[in-house]
Parts: structure tokens; sequence; C-alpha cells
């Protein structure tokens, strides 16, 4: 058998991006359709690349193919590789011009109903040719998956951890806190201060207890010597959540930011509530050992004067 240097120089790029696309369709017939070729040569190019390795990488039926457990780790790798080359072709491509570049960028829902939008609004009125990609999911599968496989270049959110992951830069931006809010017909918007006591009994639309906000809603109610009130409904989408507190019936809690950038689109007001001090970070994630491209680095100087603002309430509120 050939050692990995022989190996390495033997498999060809195009053969990785066939084996990609084949395991993605799921059939050789239906890659061959998409790649425009012929389904002999999808077929050769595999059986070429079994052969250079010496394993077999995919399970054939009639049903069609699924990758064995080498195709599975080939695959990882392969997916990782084909999108660090394109990392590399778009950088070389914005080095001309920095404001022709694209940007792939991971986000949690939170920031993608508020921070981000501003500075995407701020960053396309500055450069209107600069291409973004955004892909929502939360931080630990962002930072785990999507930016370690290299689907994005940086991912923006609350940090997955308390300690930063070895082999990532992370820049905060802000520090978060939570808000009660109500709609603006809401009979509570008229009052100039409440009590967290004053509103167990109301109707609370609260994401699941075991998700990271359901979390600080109940250690917010514990603080202040509560149970947590009884959710009339139950539901982690914001989108759900804002279409509920339209109404003058439903409270929520939501990110003091997302209110700040969004209240007004979204139709919300927080309510003056007295709330425990709780703040976790948010900001910018990269890989270490990745030379960011000009557009990162225009996306990252955008992100930090657009949440300037934000950042200088963390010490107004701690100093209370």
């Amino acid at each position: 058998m050939l050692d990995a240097s022989q190996i390495s120089r033997r498999i060809k790029l195009r053969q990785l991006s066939v084996f990609i696309a084949v395991v993605e369709h799921g059939s050789m017939a239906k890659a061959a359709e998409h790649l425009a070729i012929s389904q002999p040569v999808i077929s050769k190019m595999i059986a070429s690349l079994e052969q250079t390795l010496g394993l077999p990488l995919l399970e054939r039926s009639r049903l069609g193919v699924e990758p064995t457990l080498y195709g599975k780790a080939l695959l990882k790798r392969s997916i990782a590789l084909c999108n660090d080359l394109r990392s590399g072709v778009d950088e070389l491509q914005s080095l001309a011009d920095p404001a022709m570049g694209e940007l792939r960028i991971g986000s949690t829902e939170p920031v993608m109903a508020g921070l981000l939008p501003a500075i995407i609004d701020r960053l396309s009125r500055q450069y209107p040719r600069l291409a973004l990609h955004i892909i929502e999911g939360e931080p630990p599968e962002l930072q785990d998956r999507h930016l370690r496989n290299h689907d994005i270049d940086l991912m923006i959110g609350r940090l997955p951890g308390p300690t930063p992951a070895a082999d990532t830069d992370v820049e905060v931006l802000l520090h978060e806190s939570g808000v009660v809010v109500a709609g603006l017909n809401s009979p509570w918007v008229r009052r100039r201060k409440i009590r967290l006591d004053e509103l167990v009994n109301e109707c609370w639309c609260l994401p699941p207890r075991e998700s990271f906000p359901g979390g600080w809603i109940a250690h917010a109610f514990h603080a202040c010597g509560l149970e947590v009130p009884r959710a009339s409904v139950t539901v982690y989408s914001i989108l759900m959540q804002s279409a509920l507190l339209s109404s003058e019936r439903f409270l929520s809690f939501l990110p003091a930011s997302m209110l700040h950038f969004s209240a007004k689109r979204l139709s919300m007001k927080v309510l003056p509530v007295e709330m425990p001090i709780q703040m976790w970070p948010v900001g910018i994630i990269a890989l270490k050992g990745r030379t960011p491209n000009p557009a990162q680095r225009l996306f990252v100087a955008c992100a930090r004067e657009v949440a300037k603002p934000l950042a200088g309430k963390r010490n107004a509120r701690s100093n209370r």
C-alpha cells in the first residue's frame, strides 16, 4: 500500500468533487446529471479513487449508494478542502478590490434579528458590491461544525462557552442582557415601573427551560425569590414569539440588543422591570491560522462600530 504522501500526490481535486456529489445525491446517475458529465466517467473516477486509497468508499445497491466508514471520513475532509480552496480563490479575487469579495457568516437567531442586520445595512451601504452568505445555527453547532468544516469564515453570536476554544480567535463585541418585552398594545407599556412579581400570572411566551435563554429566565425569577411562571406557549423561535407579542396578551424575555435595533420594526416595547444583572458575551469567532480575507476585515471593523454604543452600556449597568 502506498504511503500518505504518495497517495495525496495521486488524488485529484476533481475526484474529490465528484465523490462529494455522488454522496450528496445518493447515486452516480443523479451526480452525473448534476455535474453534466456521463455516468461511466463518474464510475471510473470513483473506482480510480478507491483503487488509489486501497479502500472501499461507497456501498452500492439498487437504491443508490451510501458512504462506507472510510467514505464518511474522506467526505468530511474533502468538503473542508474544497471550502478552503473556494475561500482561497475568493481571497485572491478580493485582493484586487476588497469591497468586491465574498464572506460567509454564521449567526444565531437573536443576533440575526437585531445586531447583524444593522451591521450588514451599514456595510452594504459602504461596499455595495460585497457579497454576504449567511446561515443560522446555535453557537456550538456554528463553531464545532460549520466553522471547523470551513463552511463559514466567521460566526457572530453568543459565545459557545466561557473559555474560547484553543483553535479560535475571539473578539467580544458586547455583553448581552435580557429584558421583559410586550406588544405595543399591552396595558403594561403604560406603566413607568414594574416589579417582576407583578407579572408572574401573565400569559408568558417563553423558550424551553433547557435552552440557554430558558435557563437565564429561570435564574432571573429565582434571583428575585420567585418561581418561574407557567408558560402559556413554549417556543424557541423568536419569529413565533414576535408574532404572539404583537397582541396585547403575551409577555416574553428577549435579548436587549435585539430590541435596541428592532423594537420599532417588531412592534415591541421593553417594559421597565428591574432585573438582576446577568450578562453573557456576544462576539465574533474565527479559526486561528487562517488569514482573514479583506472582506472579513471590513465586516469586523463595521461590527465594532455598530456594537460600540451597546458595549459602553456594560459599565453603566455594572456601576448601578
